[in-house]
């Protein structure tokens, strides 16, 4: 609880949220047991304690508050994507201008290549019936339908067309991170479109710096002396 609720004012923290936009959730591996931010709480006023306990059935087995309106969106994800442990969703400026077009993002240049191998994806319009019944779960199954056509470790994004990005990591704390990557990203793929340039970047150059981050063979940072 006390990491997820951390996670979650990190998001404040990064100008990730306005009001109660945005929620993030951590899933314990050995339990399955998934934690995540209540429905329309503060996050002035939110503690570690307000977090809400979930099943992998999103049964609450712990918390006293309603969980968020996504639970079972974030359910989905963990039972689709196995190795992560923890999702975001904000409603972030520039990556929701995104997804509000329809539009995936592009790989514009390195920073973009540091992150993301390839276009962070946008997933169709959900159709008339699959809002008006079960949305967050037909919200989690077009996501899932989108990302077959994308690795989830090496795209750890994904815009919901016409409503905003979800993103995930090893645990909450990485989800964050690439939220926030993310979200920078849309913003520099936004004005880099409006100087006039929409040209991938070279595909041996987005090779190199995604390969320097990611992989056995990656040598960006400490890790490797």
């Amino acid at each position: 609880k006390i990491i997820v609720c951390k996670a979650n004012l990190d998001l404040v923290r990064h100008g990730m949220v306005t009001h109660t936009w945005g929620n993030v959730s951590g899933r314990d591996k050995k339990t399955g047991l998934v934690v995540i931010k209540p429905s329309g709480i503060s996050y002035e006023k939110m503690k570690p304690s307000d977090m809400v306990v979930l099943d992998e059935d999103g049964k609450v087995v712990e918390g006293k508050l309603n969980p968020s309106t996504d639970a079972p969106t974030h359910l989905m994800l963990y039972k689709a994507f196995s190795r992560i442990g923890g999702i975001v969703h904000t409603h972030s400026t520039y990556a929701t201008s995104w997804a509000q077009a329809g539009r995936e993002i592009p790989p514009l240049g390195t920073t973009h290549a540091d992150h993301y191998y390839w276009n962070v994806p946008c997933t169709r319009k959900l159709m008339k019936n699959e809002v008006e019944k079960n949305y967050e779960i037909n919200t989690g199954r077009v996501i899932i339908e989108r990302m077959k056509e994308s690795d989830p470790e090496a795209v750890p994004s994904v815009l919901v067309h016409s409503h905003g990005p979800f993103c995930w990591g090893s645990d909450p704390d990485e989800a964050v991170y690439n939220a926030v990557a993310l979200e920078e990203i849309a913003r520099m793929a936004f004005y880099t479109i409006l100087l006039g340039n929409d040209q991938h970047v070279d595909k041996f150059l987005l090779d190199k710096h995604f390969r320097k981050k990611h992989g056995r063979n990656a040598y960006y940072g400490q890790g490797k002396k």
